[in-house]
């Protein structure tokens, strides 16, 4: 019987992220891959007093641990670090949490098995790994996660947390995203048009973001301290469907961008994204020359049936 309760649920955001995302480990894991776990696990122990330098998903950890700052209650944002390493080589993780003042508690240590299990064990409402098959088998299992890719830090920042995500395959279904590529743009603008007051099926994100409104919604809005952006291909008259789903789910975005396929990582960059969700190639390469890109891979067409 599936009994793991997600943290939402439980009136927390729990966010699962393994340890190539949180950390630069890409020396390691090339060594690993040349010379198998014992050179690994001798690299690491002989330096586990090293700190590691932070990773792509760093900066919006820290961002969204700080979102626990000013409450004596239940922390409202939870960290669980997710990792292939064992225990005993994930001691110079734990040291390098500790020297950056990361309040994560919690870890799994699988010594090179999955640590997809873990991610439902823990409840989690999103999970960040470098590890696509990692990705796909949490997507399976119902759980919003994304496969972190080598991206650049936006040139714009600030103190606010800042989401962005695609529409279609990511917040919403992939149907209408179907029919754009097997019937062209025209055929989509027809079916988006005629289905317009119809709203659109829920993805895989859909679910987090539903977590980050209630987050949102602990704060005045006025200084809300997370801001999220939908960035979508979509143009007039695709847009309406679009914003009465959103209505009739009762979650609260705070940007729409309907670019009508330009390319999105200008656009993102001028939001000042701390991540992108994206589901397609085209557009994750292009949001990642700007600021840090999660890849949503879509499931095959045979295993939605």
């Amino acid at each position: 019987m599936n009994t793991a309760v997600h943290g939402s649920e439980r009136g927390s955001l729990v966010v699962a992220i393994s340890s190539r995302a949180l950390f630069d480990l890409g020396e390691s894991h090339d060594l690993f891959e040349r010379n198998g776990v014992d050179a690994f696990a001798r690299h690491q122990i002989e330096r586990e007093d090293e700190l590691l330098a932070p990773g792509i998903a760093f900066p919006l950890v820290k961002k969204l641990l700080a979102l626990n700052e000013g409450t004596s209650e239940a922390p409202r944002v939870e960290v669980i670090l997710l990792s292939r390493n064992s225990a005993d080589t994930g001691l110079r993780i734990f040291n390098s949490i500790e020297h950056y003042k990361l309040d994560i508690a919690r870890a799994a240590f699988t010594r090179g098995a999955p640590t997809s299990p873990y991610v439902h064990a823990f409840g989690a409402d999103l999970f960040l790994s470098a590890n696509p098959d990692s990705v796909a088998q949490a997507l399976r299992a119902g759980i919003a996660a994304a496969t972190i890719l080598p991206s650049k830090a936006p040139q714009r920042s600030s103190d606010q947390l800042r989401i962005a995500f695609d529409g279609d395959a990511v917040l919403f279904g992939d149907e209408s995203e179907r029919v754009s590529e097997e019937g062209g743009i025209d055929a989509f603008h027809r079916h988006e048009t005629e289905r317009a007051r119809e709203p659109l099926s829920g993805g895989p994100f859909r679910g987090f973001l539903d977590a980050l409104h209630r987050l949102q919604d602990a704060f005045p809005s006025e200084d809300a301290p997370i801001r999220t952006a939908l960035v979508t291909a979509r143009s007039a008259p695709a847009h309406k469907r679009v914003i009465l789903t959103l209505r009739d789910w009762g979650v609260r975005i705070d940007e729409a961008l309907f670019l009508g396929g330009r390319p999105k990582g200008p656009f993102l960059e001028a939001f000042g994204a701390d991540i992108f969700f994206d589901d397609s190639a085209t557009n994750v390469e292009s949001a990642r020359q700007h600021v840090a890109t999660g890849h949503v891979p879509r499931r095959k067409r045979d295993e939605t049936r």
